[in-house]
């Protein structure tokens, strides 16, 4: 049952009868995330006032310097986690393994692994600009007691038991899906709650907004070029509106809300692209499709990619049904 200003804990005692394998454990992981992103956001709130915005000195696994919210949200996200033994594995963007995590009998007989970007678009913090945490869960597939390996890990979206983000923003919410429907919680500092404050959040079948570095435009593949000269040119609801912010949460969050479409194609600089299948592309995409919309990498769904590495990239166009239709069908023209 659905009711609006419900906290997340309520919701998520009423809704969890609709999980089939449930058990309370996603329930507690999903409190855990709960937890660790008041921690971070509580951080990100203080950006400029102590030592926490710029790069760490440190690069990660994709090679890109990490910046010290970076390293701190990845810390407090596993250190939360981790203590309460909640799930058997963890990969994040910024660790070049995945973390196997034992019980004190030096087994692990939980259900589930968390992959995660811990902070996203944390070089705009420097500049008070919106960024996002991005978590993704599935049943491991190896037999439980085990030690995890990286086939649990390399599974395709449509195997996600859960997924959502963290928006830190003009306020803090955190969005979700276990496969039936999306809905937003907003926090409400003042207490340290969240509240039900979007409930089943839906894409509009299409909308006027697209969100792509037009920068990177004479990199582009043909398609994309001519998908963007479509959205500009003047006829009937176009020219469409650019709206483009650098955090992928947030460019999601507001199509999805408004109604747009994201586009991040591969380029003669990114030749697979460069976002991160598993912990970008794949939770964003299942969000995506419990709210109405679709996500691809241009010709295939994004769900249906068989990963074949922990920090596998791709393109992709994600948004309103329509438009991200349509940015297909220019692709396919051009190959």
């Amino acid at each position: 049952m659905v009711r609006k200003n419900q906290t997340l804990g309520e919701f998520i005692i009423e809704n969890q009868a609709e999980f089939k394998y449930s058990s309370g454990e996603l329930s507690r992981l999903i409190n855990a995330i709960r937890l660790a992103a008041k921690v971070v956001n509580h951080e990100v709130n203080k950006a400029g006032l102590v030592d926490i915005t710029g790069a760490a000195g440190e690069t990660n696994i994709q090679g890109e310097q990490q910046q010290k919210l970076d390293v701190y949200a990845n810390e407090k996200f596993i250190q939360t986690i981790t203590n309460r033994e909640i799930v058997c594995g963890i990969a994040s963007e910024e660790n070049d393994d995945f973390i196997t995590i034992q019980g004190q009998n030096k087994d692990n007989n939980n259900k589930y692994v968390l992959l995660m970007d811990p902070l996203d678009g944390s070089s705009n913090i420097d500049v008070n600009v919106s960024v996002g945490t991005i978590f993704s869960v599935y049943r491991r597939v190896t037999p439980m007691g085990q030690p995890v390996t990286k086939e649990d890990f390399l599974q395709p979206g449509n195997q996600q038991v859960a997924a959502g983000y963290i928006v830190y923003g003009t306020s803090t919410m955190l969005v979700y899906t276990t496969g039936h429907g999306v809905n937003g919680f907003t926090l409400n500092p003042a207490i340290g709650t969240y509240y039900l404050s979007h409930p089943n959040m839906r894409f509009p079948k299409t909308g006027n907004i697209y969100s792509v570095n037009e920068g990177n435009y004479a990199q582009f593949p043909q398609g994309v070029k001519d998908y963007i000269k479509y959205c500009q040119a003047e006829e009937g609801d176009r020219p469409y509106t650019a709206r483009y912010i650098g955090s992928l949460v947030s460019d999601f969050h507001r199509n999805m809300i408004k109604g747009g479409i994201y586009i991040y194609p591969k380029s003669k600089k990114a030749t697979k692209g460069k976002l991160r299948l598993l912990y970008e592309c794949n939770p964003m995409a299942f969000i995506a499709e419990q709210a109405g919309g679709k996500a691809s990498d241009g010709f295939t769904r994004i769900l249906d990619i068989q990963p074949e590495s922990l920090h596998e990239r791709v393109p992709f166009f994600c948004g309103s049904e329509e438009m991200v239709n349509k940015a297909e069908e220019f692709m396919q023209k051009a190959e």
